[in-house]
């Protein structure tokens, strides 16, 4: 028995506006350097905190393709999606002096080819590359450090 695989559709906002979408798409950005992953932070652009560069749904594009979209412009990211999800973490984004949103992020890998020295959120932010022990220890979410301990790039199909 063959068990078909339909292709990610691409989501359509049309009248919805960022703020009635609570689900934020992200990528945990990694490359393998001497048989070992290790995973791309970036810092968050108001509290400096590290992360993994997500964002809000884009018009015409699959959760996979947003999320590495906010790869190349958080990071300077040029690298290849794995388009199956690893899982997903909740957190609270802030969003003015007295409202915080309460979302989901979808999580994506993305393996990277390189790094831009060039890249939209530059200025904004820093970037570092770390183990996945010290990347969990520096994130704030506890279902986020979980995907990043239990990944394992060997496992992922393209």
């Amino acid at each position: 028995m063959t068990v078909q695989t339909s292709q990610q559709e691409p989501i359509f906002l049309q009248d919805s506006s960022k703020r009635d979408v609570r689900t934020q798409f992200a990528a945990l950005c990694y490359r393998v350097v001497k048989g070992k992953p290790e995973f791309l932070l970036v810092t968050s652009r108001r509290t400096k905190r590290w992360i993994i560069p997500k964002g809000w749904p884009m018009d015409g594009k699959t959760p996979g393709e947003s999320a590495l979209t906010e790869a190349w412009e958080e990071a300077g990211v040029i690298g290849k999606l794995k388009p199956r999800s690893l899982g997903l973490f909740s957190y609270q984004k802030f969003i003015d002096g007295e409202n915080d949103l309460p979302c989901v992020a979808m999580v994506y890998a993305v393996k990277v080819k390189s790094l831009a020295e060039k890249y939209p959120e530059r200025g904004e932010r820093k970037r570092k590359w770390l183990s996945p022990k010290k990347a969990a220890e520096r994130v704030n979410e506890p279902e986020l450090a979980h995907i990043i301990l239990k990944f394992d790039p060997k496992t992922l199909k393209v």
